[in-house]
């Protein structure tokens, strides 16, 4: 019988329920320096047909220690921690959760877009401080009414994030790969369109392709008006380059939810006051996170009962059978 090994940190429950619903033995480590890894590979490992991936740095040599691996499950859209080059020599199937959390990271976007613009936690500062009894003055600020936004990926996500902001008058511009049947304005360069924008949104996977999309000339574009939201990940943006941007006031400010080294967030960036941080929580909701995990089980009962998959991933296309949910 096929065996699953989840990696990462689930709750007992999603495990257990992982086990429930396939009838597959699961194994579970924490990462690849759980102590019982070494001993699991030596007794299991060629048993272990499914990886359910619950955290990054499934590499080369981790997907090599499975002669039998068929299946990677990814919880989360962005599969940028798994080496789809070694995933796809093998002909392994990869699948991700699209499609079930893309209003709370649409939400996240937004709400991180007006905290930073508006300066909520600057302001929230002053009162908690008892400034404003002490009638220190609050600034002035943008309003993210009829702002222009650059929308670097037009994805499910990204839409959901456009729909969000038509309904503050915003004008929404996009960069991608190839222009897109919709009413925005396509821009082919992205440092043209960071320099007509008053925000850019990041919503683009991780990645190769992707690395450091974001460096300091685009940031030059963008200005010192302009402020920078990611929801993305931390390695589309030259992370230096955005410290010494928001140091030297080459832009206004940034809200970030993904970082180059999570967790280790630069001190420059944890003691700036033009800066909101949180911490890779943008699909944190119940809802989000439980759709998340109903899909990576459905992907892998399927491919258990029928060899077919729902969600696979660009990469594995070209050999991954689908089905229907």
């Amino acid at each position: 019988m096929s065996s699953i090994l989840v990696f990462g940190t689930p709750s007992k429950e999603r495990i257990s329920a992982i086990q429930k619903r396939t009838g597959a033995p699961v194994y579970h480590v924490e990462g690849p320096d759980d102590a019982t890894l070494p001993q699991l590979l030596q007794s299991e490992a060629d048993k272990i047909e499914i990886l359910a991936v619950f955290t990054h740095g499934i590499d080369a040599d981790l997907i090599g220690q499975f002669p039998n691996l068929r299946m990677i499950a990814n919880y989360g859209v962005g599969y940028d921690g798994i080496d789809m080059r070694a995933a796809t020599d093998r002909r392994i199937v990869v699948t991700n959760t699209p499609g079930v959390l893309d209003e709370d990271v649409a939400d996240m976007a937004v709400l991180l877009l007006l905290a930073t613009v508006r300066g909520l936690l600057p302001e929230d500062r002053l009162v908690r401080n008892d400034g404003w009894r002490k009638r220190q003055r609050s600034q002035l600020r943008p309003s993210v009414h009829r702002m222009t936004i650059g929308m670097l990926g037009l994805g499910n996500i990204g839409m959901a994030i456009a729909r969000r902001l038509e309904a503050f008058g915003c004008t929404i511009l996009y960069h991608t790969r190839h222009s897109k049947a919709v009413d925005y304005d396509y821009h082919s360069d992205l440092n043209a369109m960071a320099r007509a924008s008053d925000a850019l949104i990041v919503i683009i996977p991780g990645g190769r392709e992707t690395h450091h999309l974001v460096d300091a000339g685009v940031l030059e574009e963008l200005g010192e008006n302009g402020y920078l939201i990611n929801v993305a990940r931390g390695s589309v943006v030259d992370e230096p380059a955005l410290i010494a941007a928001l140091e030297n006031g080459t832009i206004a400010g940034a809200g970030l939810d993904v970082f180059a080294d999570e967790p280790n967030v630069p001190s420059s960036l944890r003691s700036a006051d033009n800066v909101v941080l949180t911490p890779h929580i943008a699909s944190a909701t119940p809802f989000s996170r439980d759709a998340m995990a109903d899909l990576l089980i459905e992907n892998i009962q399927k491919f258990l009962q029928e060899g077919r998959v729902i969600t696979p991933v660009r990469e594995s296309m070209d050999y991954a059978q689908m089905a229907e949910r």
